[in-house]
């Protein structure tokens, strides 16, 4: 976990001359996971590297079961970010087949999705327990995933307007989100 800190004038935290931009890019990822205010979904490993087949096949086989779990019924709303296997022509066909209802995500837009907060406690997690393998890694990021309670899951999504908002007031330069 990387952690720098910076010396600012008082209330000039998230001014933007003292936030950095970044440049969005393919990353690596181990893990593909779902939450609802109801608490969190399935976790999936992902084997090699991910493409629109791929994320379509995990999404097939843990789509409903998630939503089923997570009791949200026949209204719901699918986050995802713009990365190129989600928003291809394929895939994007594979959501109407299946008839999704896909959150719209501006282009090169800040990353507010709040899963980011519980990928933050499962990075914390790891840091303590410091597996020493895949297989390891894996088995805590069940055990860590399933241990979330679901009033943080709630308290995320409820919580999730306001922090669009901020974003769009700021112009989506910094926030305290």
């Amino acid at each position: 976990m990387d952690q720098r800190y910076v010396w600012r004038k008082k209330n000039e935290t998230y001014a933007e001359k003292n936030t950095l931009p970044t440049v969005k890019h393919g990353g690596g990822s181990v893990m593909l996971s779902w939450f609802a205010a109801s608490g969190t979904g399935n976790l999936q490993r992902v084997e090699g590297t991910m493409d629109s087949v791929k994320y379509q096949e995990i999404l097939g086989k843990n789509g409903m079961p998630t939503v089923m779990k997570l009791k949200l019924g026949r209204h719901w709303t699918f986050q995802q970010d713009n990365d190129p296997k989600h928003t291809s022509k394929s895939t994007k066909a594979w959501f109407q087949k299946k008839k999704w209802n896909i959150l719209q995500w501006p282009s090169q837009s800040p990353d507010l999705n709040p899963i980011e907060y519980l990928w933050w406690d499962l990075k914390k997690a790891f840091a303590k327990r410091t597996p020493k393998n895949i297989t390891e890694l894996e088995a805590i990021a069940h055990e860590e995933w399933a241990k979330i309670p679901q009033g943080s899951c709630q308290k995320l999504v409820s919580g999730y307007a306001s922090c669009l908002q901020q974003a769009i007031t700021a112009k989506g330069c910094s926030t305290k989100y």
